[in-house]
């Protein structure tokens, strides 16, 4: 929405607001016109991250990661900021739930 915005010279929330509500008909069926908003991150070096790349990459640390000792939220928050992806533990948390991926204490392995 911000690329749109700038394009357009208005503000993103004008663009959010001129098509929340509205839907689009094409060939594969009818999509509500923020679906192709996607939001996303920037990351340190400007780069645009959609919330799917995020959710990979927080589910490739999960699978990656030690069972004697899974990682917390703040760890991955660690981790993914050290990759020039800020995101906050709230994020991370709220991904991992829709990922259905348990909290580190529930995925210590004994």
């Amino acid at each position: 929405m911000a690329e749109v915005a700038n394009a357009v010279g208005v503000h993103e929330t004008t663009v959010s607001r001129a098509v929340s509500g509205k839907y689009m008909a094409t060939p594969q069926g009818i999509f509500e016109m923020k679906y192709f908003f996607t939001p996303g991150y920037q990351t340190a070096s400007g780069e645009s991250l959609s919330n799917t790349s995020v959710k990979e990459a927080i589910l490739d640390l999960i699978k990656r990661e030690d069972g004697n000792q899974p990682l917390s939220d703040n760890e991955i928050v660690e981790i993914l900021s050290e990759r020039g992806i800020p995101i906050a533990r709230r994020t991370v948390a709220k991904y991992r739930t829709e990922l259905n991926i348990l909290p580190s204490h529930m995925r210590r392995k004994y």
